[in-house]
């Protein structure tokens, strides 16, 4: 059986949806036993310096590293195609808002999915459970920021060059 692109990244956001939902369960359950929410709370942010070390460290290097590359391609384009800097276009409501965020989307999705996902599996390891929550933050910060960043950083290049 053959999968083109888009299957393949269907089937990648499709495993972090269900990841996260089956780790909703025992979020819920320490919400009620705690009454706190895991994302904000002072037991998150002291167990945040565990995350670079022990199983999955090597994520913290690598994903942004593929996000930067992703970034610095999309700048590229964006520099051949004479489109505004990303995040200035982003941010100030430019007409191609729409595509912009459609594009970058397509770019970092499987990578989100999958940081995501990673997230989820060294909680587990780390820590014997999984709050999805922060899962949801810090896979995608980890993606997002230095695709963003590299993406403006390589249309400004691009265009100081020319």
């Amino acid at each position: 059986m053959k999968f083109n692109r888009r299957t393949l990244s269907t089937i990648i956001t499709v495993v972090a949806g269900l990841v996260l939902l089956a780790a909703l369960p025992s979020a819920i359950v320490d919400t009620f036993e705690t009454g706190r929410i895991y994302l904000f709370s002072h037991q998150f942010l002291e167990e945040l310096p565990q995350r670079f070390t022990g199983p999955g460290r090597m994520r913290f290097i690598l994903q942004p590293a593929v996000a930067v590359f992703l970034g610095i391609r999309g700048g590229r384009l964006d520099a051949q195609m004479g489109r505004s800097p990303y995040l200035y276009a982003l941010l100030t409501g430019a007409d191609d808002r729409r595509a912009l965020l459609r594009s970058g989307l397509a770019a970092v999705r499987d990578l989100v999915s999958m940081s995501i996902v990673f997230d989820v599996v060294a909680q587990f390891l780390i820590y014997g459970r999984v709050y999805p929550g922060a899962a949801v933050v810090l896979g995608p910060v980890l993606i997002c920021l230095p695709y963003s960043v590299a993406r403006a950083l390589t249309l400004r290049v691009m265009r100081l060059l020319r």
